[in-house]
């Protein structure tokens, strides 16, 4: 989810009853230090034995994938398209970029070099990722405009470089790693100087306090992703970024539920005395599970049966590929101002 600047003080057209804290969500920074202490210990005392059992990937464990990532995405989809309210009022920028992922991912696919589809696709997650964690921090930063854009512009450039640099490392030969290592070395300086810069503009000691937690969470990944614990360096942006995004959805939820069940789900979950806190989570992640777990398999017996065609990947590239692009684009304008869900959100310090 990627929100637009929040503040103590913006108001809510139906105040709820249970609000974001500021402060839950600065706590998931705490993924941070744990890493670092974990790749700093193993190296001392254990000789490298948790990197030699780690993936080189988290996407390489299907317990990571089942737990972040894609939960999050089933739960926007849900979110969205199960409050019939929310479809009509964005049905025009649905249908629009239903069409574009359909000619541009799909048939330009066939045209377009894969390594440039993956490069812009790397750019869109790492932009969605840090927008939403810089996008939320804004109301507390209250940084000029010069300030706040540097900041995510050269966070958003560094990610992109340390993704690439994890997830085609193969594809490298080693002149072409060292150039990615050093442009995302360089961009990581610059991060940390227009940090320092920054932090004289915010005037409280909790604002600087997530203004540095934000820098730290790609400065981690970078120092992370140079010594090899790869599955560490997409962790730390991926737990924080996923959590944050289910509190928002389960307070969305539970604000626009509790009183009178409005969709056909919570009406059901009301009368199998379901919490609301548990339904969307619960629905995401058996989602997840079902989709991952089984989703290929299914539609390529089926597809084999039925039309004597095997279809590979259906539900990995097909439908979670669609839901991934889609969310990335309806989270840049579902959370902001005059949008329906600010009705059921709300924030404290």
């Amino acid at each position: 989810m990627v929100t637009q600047t929040l503040s103590f003080t913006q108001p809510v057209i139906d105040r709820p009853q249970h609000v974001v804290s500021y402060r839950v969500l600065l706590g998931l920074y705490i993924i941070i230090p744990l890493c670092l202490l974990l790749q700093g210990g193993d190296d001392l005392f254990f000789a490298g034995a948790l990197k030699a059992a780690l993936p080189s990937s988290p996407n390489h464990y299907l317990i990571f994938q089942l737990l972040f990532g894609i939960p999050h995405i089933i739960a926007s989809a849900i979110t969205l398209s199960s409050n019939m309210e929310y479809v009509q009022f964005f049905k025009t920028k649905l249908l629009l970029m239903t069409a574009f992922i359909v000619l541009f991912f799909g048939v330009g696919s066939l045209f377009i070099p894969y390594k440039v589809l993956y490069l812009i696709t790397a750019t869109w997650t790492v932009y969605h990722v840090l927008k939403q964690q810089h996008g939320i921090a804004r109301g507390v930063y209250q940084l000029p405009n010069w300030a706040f854009n540097a900041l995510l512009g050269l966070s958003v450039s560094a990610g992109v470089m340390i993704y690439v640099g994890i997830f085609l490392k193969k594809s490298f030969d080693l002149s072409q790693a060292a150039l990615v290592q050093n442009t995302a070395a360089g961009l990581c300086l610059g991060l940390i100087l227009v940090t320092i810069l920054s932090q004289w503009h915010i005037k409280t000691r909790f604002g600087k306090v997530f203004l540095w937690a934000n820098t730290l969470l790609v400065l981690s990944s970078f120092y992370l992703a140079m010594q090899q614990y790869y599955f560490l360096a997409i962790l730390v942006p991926r737990l924080v970024h996923d959590s944050t995004a289910f509190i928002f959805y389960v307070t969305h939820d539970y604000n626009r539920h509790q009183q009178q069940p409005v969709n056909f789900i919570y009406r059901w979950a009301n009368c199998a005395h379901i919490p609301i806190f548990m339904v969307l989570p619960l629905l995401a992640f058996g989602a997840a599970f079902g989709l991952q777990k089984y989703g290929d398999a299914l539609i390529s017996n089926l597809s084999l049966y039925v039309f004597d065609i095997e279809i590979r990947k259906a539900v990995t590239l097909g439908i979670i590929g669609y839901l991934s692009l889609m969310h990335y684009y309806t989270e840049s304008f579902t959370w902001k101002q005059g949008s329906p869900y600010r009705r059921y959100i709300g924030f404290k310090k």
